[in-house]
């Protein structure tokens, strides 16, 4: 009796120990740019090749139009989308002037929730959030489904900007949600600030031309736990919840100013100045955070990387390049839409006209001079990192892969032939790529 108990104790053991294997943390990718939003993920091995149908598990059509990314717990795969009853204007590729104010499209559009099995990307279930039609503009390359859903393994918790919150089990049963009226936005451009969560509390950053304010919802129940207001217009920038050696922050990019929050919403410090539209996500790496912000009609485009412990205004003064608690800072490097990604000890910085930049995470000294990409003409999907090596898609759908080092040095194009905007997961050794009209699995 004994043995056999023994014998059943060591098999539920291996059993355990190859189901972390396989579904550890590094299967998991719970939000925007993954488990610590740096956008990176150290051991995995992904291919260095594919196409539509070269080292491709599977691909999987996405009803509707949403530039949100895909997100990974375990088995599952969870994306946002919203689809019309009538056809839409397409998006344009690049940067352009044209077009530059927010429209309502026609017809009566569905607000969804997709859940897919992570191995066959077959689909387990759909639930529409809400229908009806659109009562706010968006910008011409902007989706109604751009704000990344986040799970902590047990929820998705799906944030469609001026509609509202959605929380569903594993399951697909809807356990809460939350609605907001509609604010408008810069020249109604529309939402894309994704969810932060952290410890049972999911925090938004709503910053509008209206009243914008940070909160911070019980993850159980969606009801309020604080709400403040905060001095900026509209940005698109998703907080970063920054767990360093000295405590948990929140840390949002502003237009007016860089701000981080202690857990009850109050200011810990703050500095400036940033350009006039925050988009990229703040991160951590080598201890030190680093927030920036790029408009490209702006000629304030700073990067700064800050070390834990700051209070009050610690904004640099003159022509100060650093102090106490701004380790460096350049005035001009910053990107526009992608998140900068540490690989190694370099900070690769991609720009929106395909450019990419290098420089050292720690002293902010150049590295790799702007050069120019070759597999397409923009970028908005944020680069990422896995073993080691370097990914950058394009607009086109084009992903490089690059071999990081002083010259840029590109090993692969890969080619999906379709339009692609939402930056990828990664779960494991699978890339999860999304499309205009598809998400891929590459492995």
């Amino acid at each position: 009796m004994k043995v056999h108990l023994i014998s059943q104790f060591v098999v539920a053991a291996l059993i355990s120990q190859f189901a972390a294997a396989v579904h550890g943390e590094d299967a998991h990718w719970p939000q925007f740019r993954g488990p610590d939003s740096s956008g990176s993920a150290a051991s995995a091995k992904l291919p260095e090749k594919w196409s539509t149908s070269e080292n491709v598990a599977w691909k999987a059509d996405i009803p509707g139009k949403g530039w949100s990314s895909p997100i990974v717990w375990g088995d599952r795969v969870f994306v946002t989308t919203v689809s019309s009853d009538e056809p839409g204007r397409e998006p344009r590729k690049g940067l352009y002037i044209q077009d530059l104010r927010g429209t309502i499209p026609t017809g009566t559009h569905h607000w969804q929730v997709q859940c897919l099995d992570l191995a066959s990307g077959k689909e387990l279930w759909r639930k529409e959030a809400h229908a009806g039609k659109p009562s706010f503009t968006i910008h011409l390359k902007n989706s109604y489904a751009s704000e990344t859903p986040v799970t902590d393994g047990k929820h998705v918790y799906a944030y469609f900007g001026n509609v509202g919150l959605f929380c569903y089990d594993f399951a697909g049963e809807l356990k809460w949600s939350r609605t907001w009226d509609p604010v408008e936005t810069r020249l109604g451009w529309g939402t894309a600030a994704s969810p932060a969560l952290h410890d049972g509390r999911i925090y938004l950053v709503n910053d509008n031309d209206k009243e914008s304010y940070l909160v911070a919802l019980d993850a159980a129940t969606g009801k309020d736990i604080w709400r403040v207001k905060r001095e900026e217009k509209s940005n698109w920038a998703t907080p970063f919840v920054w767990k360093n050696d000295l405590r948990t922050e929140i840390v949002t990019a502003g237009t007016g100013k860089v701000r981080s929050y202690d857990l009850d919403g109050k200011v810990l410090w703050e500095l400036g100045p940033m350009s006039m539209t925050a988009i990229p996500t703040p991160f951590a790496a080598h201890g030190l955070l680093y927030v920036t912000s790029g408009y490209v009609m702006d000629s304030t485009r700073p990067m700064y990387a800050v070390r834990p412990g700051a209070k009050g205004d610690i904004s640099l003064k003159g022509e100060q390049k650093s102090n106490e608690f701004i380790a460096w800072s350049l005035p001009q490097i910053g990107p526009y839409h992608p998140t900068p990604v540490v690989v190694g000890e370099t900070l690769y910085v991609l720009y929106d006209r395909g450019l990419l930049a290098g420089f050292d995470a720690k002293t902010g000294r150049e590295l790799l001079a702007r050069t120019r990409l070759t597999g397409g003409t923009a970028y908005t999907a944020s680069p990422w990192s896995a073993g080691g090596k370097l990914y950058c898609l394009s607009e086109d759908g084009d992903t490089l892969v690059i071999e990081p080092g002083s010259t840029l040095q590109i090993l692969a194009t890969n080619r999906l032939e379709e339009m692609a905007l939402a930056t990828p997961a990664i779960a494991g050794d699978r890339l999860l790529i999304r499309t205009q009209s598809k998400i891929y699995c590459v492995k």
